[in-house]
């Protein structure tokens, strides 16, 4: 039996070491693809690991490292944590603002508090002097705000072993977890035409901003109305001159599934799509892809969450989110998966991204006991 009671008070005496440790990682501010930046912060978050005796191999890519530490014994099966370190925000654009109650600033919530709730387990775990019960290995993204192009593979190579898996995003309000999300994939339409003098010889070209908007008539005659799929028109560009045909043309399409099968019967038609005009050329390019991942019934890991929560005297609740993350191709692949264990809070990819300082305590608390449980 965890001694629950010492276990909060103990993750309560390490806000101060959360705060700051927050404030140096939101500082080292690291949008996605910055790679100077990147790296910066992946030394502070290692040297973070190191502190608690992590034990971090580096994967580099081109979109930065992906870190992959590990804590507890090399052999047996392991409990995976994924978290990224990549923020949506161009540097200097959000000031770093702690005032007590909120801590404000980049990627705060979304989700380096979340990085730093899992040193602050460890700490707490190891002043108590309770042992893991198994092998931690925490993967943490450099691209995941781009749908984890590269980090993706490292996340995918963890899954074999794990137990289960505990993502660190930002929760539902209210602390609610996330017990399944959206399938996401993007996807660019590319058409080619054929340019010519749009007065002298209009019958020569072949309009790709012409076949582009056929198609995406054709594209929304292939999402469901049954609630299972969401589309939506990102971008678009094409075409040169209003004296010129134009010769190419492309969209970019953000599309959401709650279901597998959705998202699969969407995809195939999309990958089926055929030119309207003779001498047009339609292509599909899959710019990122995140499995949906749907919450399974009866969920044993949320069950055990909630009991671990209950003799810490938290209330634990569950529901699927509408956003797409990591744990999407945890929780798609079968191994049981539960995210938003980061601190309560608002504003992922707003001006007003914040947590809240009162929750923190707790977070470390369900995280530490999670830890010496699962």
């Amino acid at each position: 039996m965890l001694p629950f009671a010492e276990i909060a008070r103990t993750a309560a005496d390490q806000l101060d070491f959360v705060r700051e440790q927050v404030r140096t990682y939101a500082l080292a501010e690291s949008p996605t693809r910055e790679l100077e930046a990147l790296a910066a912060c992946a030394d502070l978050v290692v040297a973070g690991h190191a502190d608690t005796g992590g034990r971090t191999r580096r994967v580099p890519s081109a979109n930065g490292d992906h870190l992959v530490t590990t804590w507890g014994p090399d052999n047996g099966e392991h409990l995976l944590l994924v978290g990224h370190y990549d923020t949506v925000w161009p540097i200097g654009r959000l000031p770093y603002v702690d005032d007590g109650e909120r801590i404000a600033g980049p990627g705060v919530y979304d989700m380096k508090s979340g990085l730093v709730v899992i040193e602050a387990a460890l700490k707490t775990l190891a002043l108590l002097g309770i042992p893991l019960t198994r092998q931690v290995r925490l993967v943490v993204i450099a691209d995941e705000e781009i749908g984890s192009p590269t980090g993706r593979a490292v996340v995918e190579a963890e899954l074999a072993g794990a137990v289960a898996v505990l993502g660190f995003e930002s929760p539902h309000p209210g602390g609610v977890l996330k017990s399944g999300r959206r399938g996401s994939t993007r996807v660019r339409l590319n058409v080619e035409g054929r340019e010519a003098h749009a007065a002298l010889d209009p019958d020569k070209g072949v309009s790709a901003i012409d076949e582009l908007v056929d198609q995406l008539a054709a594209v929304r005659k292939l999402i469901p109305d049954d609630g299972t799929t969401l589309a939506n028109v990102g971008t678009i560009a094409g075409g040169g001159r209003a004296n010129v045909i134009a010769g190419s043309a492309s969209a970019e399409l953000g599309l959401r599934f709650t279901t597998l099968e959705a998202e699969q019967r969407v995809l195939r038609a999309l990958d089926a799509l055929s030119p309207v005009r003779e001498g047009a050329n339609v292509t599909v390019v899959r710019l990122s892809h995140r499995p949906a991942w749907s919450p399974p019934e009866p969920n044993p890991l949320l069950n055990k969450v909630i009991e671990v929560g209950a003799a810490l005297g938290q209330e634990i609740s569950g529901k699927p989110a509408a956003g797409a993350g990591d744990t999407n191709l945890t929780g798609a692949a079968g191994v049981p998966t539960l995210d938003g264990f980061g601190p309560h809070g608002q504003g992922a990819h707003a001006p007003d991204e914040s947590v809240v300082v009162s929750t923190i305590p707790d977070r470390i608390a369900l995280t530490a006991a999670l830890l010496a449980s699962l």
